[in-house]
């Protein structure tokens, strides 16, 4: 399911959002010397390696492995990749940037980016696989989304339904989106960290006072 908008209209530009994805898109053509395709090539050891993580967290030794925690969240694989994530950023980060306001958005979404690599890190500590991608920290736009506006409509694209598009509420799309994560694992995939990002998203907002003290004296602005 590829979604294209929410039926919420933001207020004033999501300037934090737009950032974000800007980052992410220069981040990928420098990386790839400003071609489209092709592999990774000035960054690539910025990837985020959980062995390397543990071993610079441990022992006493070069710590540089830890900051991959921070630069394997704006780094990509491929194009494919790249669009995939940035879609969703620009779907579900407006409305979540405006409930939050955008110091605390860009705030919490390297938080939810450095929890979703430690999920990952604490489910495979011994791999050695390369981690990349912003999917983790977008997981946790998805999870406080779907605390605060679970009745939104999302209209939603199916390629295998020759992409045909229709609505869905955001719970039911947000809710396929993370069971999916849990029980069907791809290869190649750090679906863990994508659950543990869509969670520290959600007990944000919890923890926030949930969706009511979250938007308080500005539920017509969320209507």
């Amino acid at each position: 399911m590829i979604p294209i908008r929410d039926s919420h209209a933001s207020k004033g530009a999501p300037v934090v959002t737009y950032t974000l994805i800007a980052l992410n898109t220069l981040v990928y053509l420098w990386d790839r010397q400003w071609h489209l395709f092709g592999g990774n090539v000035a960054f690539a050891d910025l990837t985020l390696r959980p062995n390397e993580v543990l071993a610079a967290a441990h022992l006493h030794q070069d710590h540089f492995a830890l900051l991959t925690v921070f630069t394997a969240m704006f780094l990509h694989a491929n194009l494919m990749h790249l669009l995939g994530n940035m879609i969703f950023l620009l779907v579900f980060g407006p409305g979540v940037e405006q409930a939050l306001g955008g110091n605390r958005f860009a705030f919490y979404y390297l938080f939810w980016g450095i929890v979703a690599a430690g999920t990952h890190i604490a489910v495979n500590p011994a791999s050695s696989a390369p981690v990349l991608g912003a999917s983790g920290a977008i997981g946790g736009v998805l999870g406080a989304y779907l605390l605060l506006f679970p009745g939104n409509r999302i209209e939603i694209m199916v390629p295998i339904l020759l992409f045909l598009s229709f609505e869905m509420s955001a719970w039911v799309m947000l809710g396929i989106w993370f069971l999916w994560q849990i029980l069907i694992p791809q290869n190649g995939v750090a679906n863990w960290a994508h659950a543990g990002g869509f969670l520290a998203g959600m007990v944000t907002v919890l923890i926030m006072g949930g969706r009511k003290a979250v938007l308080r004296g500005r539920e017509s602005e969320f209507a």
